[in-house]
């Protein structure tokens, strides 16, 4: 009960009008966060107007190393509602080095589908991918960049390329030691 007390508090207190408060209680965060808090800071990522705000919370994210927050940061990226943050929280994906696996076919669409820059930025959370996925994605996700091909543009046609390489060699195990 005190932790929802707590999360009630630090949510509040993001809402505040002075930045220097907002700033020291995303600090607290770092500390000690949780999935309602980390809605929160979405939800001020997405609101507020003052830059230095948003720089806070996108390097909070980029230093995440729960892994209950690959959801989190997954479905935000996926919500038409952070259309503008995409890019920026596809970046703090392969920033925070946490594993995106399960969601390889997320990152694989974004390189498809968005302009290049957080296409890019999908590509390289791709590049980061290590551990298991299973033959049968490997090879629908193959399969669909091929298709994407015929269409795509120069640049994106080198990214995509590059993908075909990348995922046929996703290493089964991290070369290091957390």
């Amino acid at each position: 009960m005190s932790i929802d007390i707590k999360s009630t508090e630090i949510l509040n207190n993001l809402q505040s009008t002075d930045p220097e408060f907002v700033l020291e209680t995303i600090g607290i965060i770092r500390e000690s966060g949780n999935r309602l808090i980390m809605e929160g800071l979405l939800e001020l990522l997405h609101n507020t107007t003052f830059p230095e705000i948003k720089k806070s919370i996108l390097n909070l994210f980029s230093e995440l190393k729960n892994k209950e927050s690959v959801p989190l940061l997954v479905s935000a990226i996926t919500n038409e509602k952070y259309r503008e943050e995409q890019k920026e929280l596809v970046a703090c994906c392969w920033q925070n080095g946490l594993i995106y696996n399960d969601y390889l076919s997320v990152f694989i669409d974004l390189v498809i589908r968005e302009s290049f820059l957080t296409a890019f930025e999908a590509f390289t959370v791709i590049e980061n991918m290590f551990g298991y996925i299973p033959d049968e994605l490997i090879n629908q996700e193959i399969n669909k960049i091929e298709n994407s091909l015929l269409n795509a543009s120069e640049e994106k046609a080198y990214l995509l390329k590059g993908l075909l390489t990348i995922i046929r060699e996703i290493p089964e195990e991290q070369e290091f030691s957390d």
